[in-house]
């Protein structure tokens, strides 16, 4: 008699991608719970955020007023009939919920993977709360390259040659005209590099988020989502 095993009636595995976009739909749902009415909402841009703009229309909450990161959440949000201003007309924000690339063990972050780190940042520390939410694999031991840019095209080619070793991606520009780029030298101390990349002329931003501006991190894993909390008091 055949085992229950050799019946092929079981269920196949969950495929990686199958299960970091299960876990990215359970940070984001998560996220999603801490929107209230009338609040001040930063949308962050990515693949995880795309699981976060539904889940938000789907509260059904009145009266808020949402910035966007990028033109693509901004046209994927207000499909989903969520008010989308500016941030100069709203001004301080209640909340910002962003992913990530990489998460370290102090709450360092990686992003800019789709190259809107510039105006992610500035969204983020508009928020007197910043929420990253992330799959699994984002959380890491330590920061690795590569760490977005975003450059000036006036001198590029020197703006480069002084952060060696970096290159240009064949991507279009930033919504704001910047080049994007990519530094490719180790991380290390995640504060020195910081410092480092913002000192050198030519660069507007780089993707590399301090600690004490993230208030709370969502993890998801197979077994439920972690909660950490971050440096910045909410």
């Amino acid at each position: 008699m055949a085992s229950p095993r050799a019946t092929g009636r079981q269920r196949p595995p969950l495929s990686d991608g199958d299960a970091h976009a299960r876990q990215k739909q359970a940070a984001a749902t998560a996220a999603a719970e801490l929107i209230e009415d009338g609040m001040r909402v930063g949308l962050g841009s990515g693949s995880t955020v795309a699981y976060l703009l539904p889940a938000i229309a789907a509260r059904g909450c009145e009266g808020l007023r949402c910035v966007a990161t990028s033109t693509a959440t901004e046209k994927a949000a207000l499909a989903l009939g969520l008010r989308v201003e500016g941030l100069d007309q709203v001004g301080e924000l209640d909340i910002a919920i962003d992913g990530a690339d990489q998460i370290d063990p102090e709450g360092w972050l990686v992003k800019g993977g789709g190259g809107a780190h510039t105006r992610e940042k500035i969204v983020a520390a508009a928020a007197r709360r910043f929420v990253v939410i992330a799959s699994a694999e984002k959380d890491v031991r330590e920061l690795t390259a590569p760490v977005p840019l975003e450059l000036l095209a006036f001198g590029v080619q020197r703006t480069l040659a002084m952060l060696a070793p970096a290159r240009l991606r064949g991507v279009p520009e930033s919504p704001d005209g910047g080049l994007i780029a990519d530094y490719l030298g180790p991380v290390g101390d995640p504060q020195a590099l910081a410092s480092r990349l913002s000192a050198t002329p030519g660069v507007v931003d780089h993707g590399l988020f301090a600690s004490t501006m993230v208030s709370t991190v969502m993890i998801a894993r197979e077994t439920g989502v972690e909660v950490r909390t971050g440096a910045k008091p909410d």
